[in-house]
């Protein structure tokens, strides 16, 4: 299969051209063959994966999240979401995003309480070591004061056993599907990842 847009165009707005109607190219994808499979007696063990493209939008230069939730080896939620605001570095772009994951993360454990199911810390996995290193570090720097109050949640959460961040290979990272156009090979690998499946009727 194809990727979805080609890796080598950057795509922007041209204030010139004529406005064009985006639902015209919704149904025109052509993965209709596709299918999120669920398999039977997967387990509960839930893992969520996090992943940023920094500064990846031509225009404003905002970065964009992507997050893959896991529960067993089935994907349960995902999404990708423009960061609402700048970020001035690769390490805060993924620290930005890996906040996020940590809020996924917790709904996710919150919900399963719900089905009396309770979980240890849910490891969410990014592969960014700079924002590893800044979420398990207490000590402030003056470089990163920058960064929003709301970004502490994700520093509350790791002592507290809630989270635990683990580093994953950039090649491995699921959620970079959701960031970025990829080349073929890499992206037919990470939508194996996602459980996309090949569905012939």
């Amino acid at each position: 299969m194809k990727t979805l847009i080609s890796s080598d165009i950057k795509v922007t707005k041209d204030e010139k051209c004529e406005s064009v109607d985006s639902t015209k190219y919704r149904g025109m994808i052509g993965t209709t063959h596709l299918r999120l499979c669920y398999p039977k007696g997967t387990g509960i063990e839930t893992v969520v994966y996090a992943d940023s493209d920094h500064a990846g939008d031509y225009v404003d230069r905002k970065s964009t999240n992507g997050i893959c939730t896991f529960v067993g080896c089935c994907l349960t939620s995902w999404f990708s979401k423009k960061q609402t605001a700048f970020a001035i570095s690769n390490i805060e772009a993924e620290y930005i995003s890996t906040e996020k994951a940590c809020q996924q993360a917790l709904w996710m454990k919150q919900a399963l309480i719900d089905y009396d199911v309770r979980l240890d810390d849910i490891p969410i996995m990014f592969d960014n070591k700079g924002a590893i290193d800044h979420s398990k570090n207490p000590v402030q720097h003056s470089r990163t004061k920058h960064i929003e109050i709301c970004h502490q949640f994700l520093r509350d959460n790791v002592p507290k056993g809630h989270i635990s961040i683990e580093k994953v290979p950039s090649v491995d990272n699921i959620a970079d599907i959701l960031t970025k156009p990829l080349k073929h090979k890499s992206f037919n690998y990470l939508r194996l990842g996602l459980g996309m499946m090949e569905h012939i009727p």
